[in-house]
């Protein structure tokens, strides 16, 4: 496998109707691919508007099944049409009533590989998640990829260090966290916490958020996606805050074992001194 991993992700602004934005990501997902992209992360909740911004019940209606469900089906075919990973973020259902914030993960062969729920579940004004999702009960799973093993860490988990950790010591060589986050409190730390993990992790971070005002709040998505090093630098420029993109880089994998071997982070760790950490 080559030391060099080209990864895409796909901002979106929402186009007022679930199946144009399934089209506009598939269409994108295309022309990543076409720029050579082997691995492609969609943003949260990617076909549908960030409903979270009001409490109503009507967007139940946006869950499926998945693996079973038509989208995931779909993007199994995306995949090995064009020879890509893809992390696909979804409203799933597990049963009538029991609905997850899921990321999907497929392979370049069209393989479903499996699944994150979001454990971590905001209830704060414009994100009222606990109205519409239980917390994940899968732990912090990391895939066996073509492109190699990766994880995912969905919006507000990017605020709690443990699942980074996790993710990095169950092997991850690069962890995508989609999202949506506004304009606001919390946008100076978009350009702070994913290279910090990517940093005190030693992987890359691919970091996604949509664009725009919807029509169900005065969130203000602001964009900015992009790749974070080991070292904690981006890799290129961040997106536009304000326009649709699809964000192509190259991300040297041999940087991992350069940065291990330099700050020996893993090794020095003291996992024998981090029980109150569980027990608060």
């Amino acid at each position: 496998m080559s030391d060099l991993v080209r990864a895409g992700l796909i901002q979106q602004r929402w186009t007022g109707d679930k199946e144009s934005m399934i089209a506009n990501a598939v269409e994108a997902i295309g022309k990543a691919a076409s720029q050579g992209a082997q691995v492609v992360c969609l943003q949260e909740l990617f076909y549908g508007p960030y409903f979270c911004q009001i409490q109503d019940a009507d967007y139940y209606s946006y869950t499926e099944g998945i693996p079973d469900g038509p989208t995931t089906k779909l993007m199994q075919e995306v995949a090995e049409r064009h020879g890509v990973v893809l992390v696909v973020p979804m409203y799933e259902q597990e049963q009538p009533g029991v609905y997850y914030n899921t990321a999907a993960v497929i392979d370049a062969d069209g393989t479903y590989l499996g699944k994150h729920r979001k454990n971590h579940i905001p209830q704060v004004k414009g994100f009222w998640e606990k109205f519409y999702f239980r917390p994940g009960n899968l732990g912090y799973p990391v895939f066996d990829t073509a492109v190699g093993r990766i994880g995912v860490y969905i919006c507000y988990e990017r605020h709690f260090p443990e699942g980074w950790r996790a993710l990095g010591l169950a092997g991850a060589k690069i962890v995508f966290n989609p999202s949506a986050t506004s304009r606001g409190l919390s946008e100076y730390l978009w350009r702070l916490e994913q290279p910090a993990a990517a940093a005190a992790n030693e992987y890359f971070v691919g970091t996604i958020n949509r664009i725009g005002v919807e029509p169900l709040g005065d969130n203000d998505f602001y964009g900015q996606s992009y790749f974070a090093d080991p070292r904690g630098q981006l890799v290129g420029e961040a997106a536009s805050d304000s326009e649709e993109e699809i964000v192509v880089r190259d991300l040297d994998m041999g940087q991992l074992a350069e940065v291990r071997d330099l700050w020996a982070f893993y090794r020095d760790r003291r996992p024998d001194s981090y029980g109150p950490l569980t027990e608060a």
